[in-house]
């Protein structure tokens, strides 16, 4: 076995990129009240404060989590991982 290789199947995955998103909420909205939209314009999303989010791995729903302040910036509490038949770890 070459020096370099992984020493498991797992170690193998660690370095491979994933797109994670978070998504904060949804909302139809006609193309024309896209476009009106400026600066400071607040879109309503379907959720409620304090409702879990998505999160989603490659476009796939892998867990549930809270919206949390960091600094000045936006970022994610996991609640929940999802299991691949759809029941949640917690």
């Amino acid at each position: 076995m070459a020096e370099d290789s992984p020493k498991t199947e797992l170690e193998a995955l660690l370095d491979v990129s994933v797109d994670v998103t978070a998504v904060l909420g949804t909302t139809q909205m006609a193309i024309s009240q896209v476009l009106k939209l400026g600066r400071g314009a607040v879109v309503e999303l379907d959720r409620h404060v304090g409702e879990d989010v998505e999160v989603f791995a490659n476009n796939r729903v892998v867990a549930r989590a809270e919206v949390v302040v960091v600094e000045d910036r936006l970022g994610v509490t996991i609640t929940d991982v999802l299991m691949a038949h759809g029941g949640a770890k917690r």
